[in-house]
């Protein structure tokens, strides 16, 4: 099962650092990342496989909202084919 995860914020130091740890932490691993910085503030799409993560995908999308909280940014957990189908043109 794959994940999407997206930050949008204030840049500042540690914002990838702290999303990946959080990631590492419950067994799920990164296939992709984007990430720009436009105006100061941050922005990035990351493709994470879920399968052998140690949480269910509700508990990890709470946790990384409150990471968010904490540095100052939105963070967005979603299984793929919701974002897929939310995204669909």
């Amino acid at each position: 099962m794959k994940g999407i995860v997206t930050v949008l914020g204030r840049d500042s130091v540690g914002i990838i650092a702290k999303i990946c740890a959080y990631l590492s932490e419950r067994n799920s691993n990164v296939l992709d990342i984007s990430q720009t910085i436009v105006g100061g503030y941050f922005n990035m799409m990351m493709i994470v496989d879920l399968s052998d993560s140690s949480e269910p995908i509700a508990m990890m999308a709470s946790g990384l909202e409150t990471i968010g909280r904490d540095i100052g940014v939105l963070v967005k957990l979603q299984h793929e084919d919701i974002f897929n189908a939310m995204h669909r043109i």
